[in-house]
């Protein structure tokens, strides 16, 4: 397979293989698989994730803790094209203090569990095309399942005009719990130098676009970033909560550093630090209808994912 074509492969399901929340850190890029002709590559990562407390305009502060997973399988099929599927599941709890603007706390646990199956196609003259059809069932404890999912699609179109300088372009649209968003999104994996190159770190998908960030290679195994996007997440709450079968939505724009180790061709692992800054809360009654909308203080990060491609 040619190694334009690798690169390419390796930049279209970054985004996928490292799935969608809010939380930069539950964004962490894994080792994307570089398939060869030896067919199915399984692979699987793990993320544990800190936001730190922060304050509430309207009184109060909250804070998350949790864990992403992400397991998935990759395969080639015809000449230079390839499918997988992804399972992803997140688990966030929040936690509200003092007397916070919503009242009592909006909401608890939230959990997701969600799958995608990318497709990528090889084009003519360094085109690849991708599809990526994607659902997920994002709720706090005790909300009801039927009224979780989430679900859409992402299509995408790369070019690559050198080995390591490769541009696309992408639409994504999805439901998101009585909210349909469609969004373009850029695809880059571009390098301006022996050492540095600008690179998609962040998925793109249901939670918002693709991320940009500065990658500094250190030495072979080594390397430092710095990047930022634009995240939001929506989930159905709990049928006997403060606001029965609501819609409670985290967003804001995490900007972070990255430390990152490559242990050969097959695991990584990587240590993140930042803040989300921008962030706003929101709680919706169960149809979409805005009942309050509070903005939070910038809130520390804190991150590290180990991936493995086996």
């Amino acid at each position: 397979m040619p190694r334009s074509f690798r690169h390419a492969w390796r930049t279209l399901l970054t985004g996928t293989l490292t799935a969608a929340s809010s939380i930069a850190f539950a964004q962490a890029p894994g080792p994307a698989p570089t398939p060869g002709t030896s067919g199915v590559t399984p692979f699987g990562s793990v993320t544990p994730i800190w936001q730190g407390k922060a304050d509430l305009d309207g009184g109060g502060d909250f804070g998350v803790i949790g864990a992403v997973l992400r397991a998935g399988v990759t395969a080639p099929f015809g000449t230079g094209n390839f499918g997988g599927a992804v399972f992803n599941y997140d688990y966030l709890d929040y936690d509200f203090s003092g007397n916070t603007a919503f009242g009592a706390g909006p909401w608890g646990v939230v959990q997701r569990y969600g799958m995608s199956f990318p497709f990528v196609l090889r084009g003519g003259d360094g085109w690849i095309f991708g599809i990526t059809p994607t659902l997920d069932w994002f709720r706090e404890n005790g909300a009801s399942w039927s009224d979780s999912l989430t679900y859409g699609a992402l299509v995408s179109a790369t070019k690559s005009f050198a080995p390591d300088r490769r541009l696309g372009l992408g639409v994504a649209a999805f439901y998101r719990l009585e909210e349909t968003t469609i969004f373009p999104f850029l695809i880059v994996d571009w390098r301006l130098s022996e050492r540095w190159r600008i690179v998609n770190p962040l998925a793109a998908g249901p939670t918002g676009p693709a991320g940009i960030e500065l990658d500094y290679k250190l030495t072979d195994t080594w390397s430092l970033g710095f990047g930022g996007a634009w995240r939001s997440q929506r989930f159905r709450l709990s049928e006997s909560g403060p606001t029965p079968s609501g819609i409670g939505e985290e967003r804001g724009v995490p900007l972070f550093a990255r430390l990152s180790r490559r242990f050969g061709p097959q695991s990584s692992f990587y240590v993140y630090a930042g803040a989300i800054v921008g962030g706003k809360l929101r709680l919706e009654d169960r149809n979409g209808n805005e009942i309050r909308e509070v903005s939070f203080d910038p809130a520390p990060l804190l991150g590290a994912t180990f991936s493995y491609r086996f």
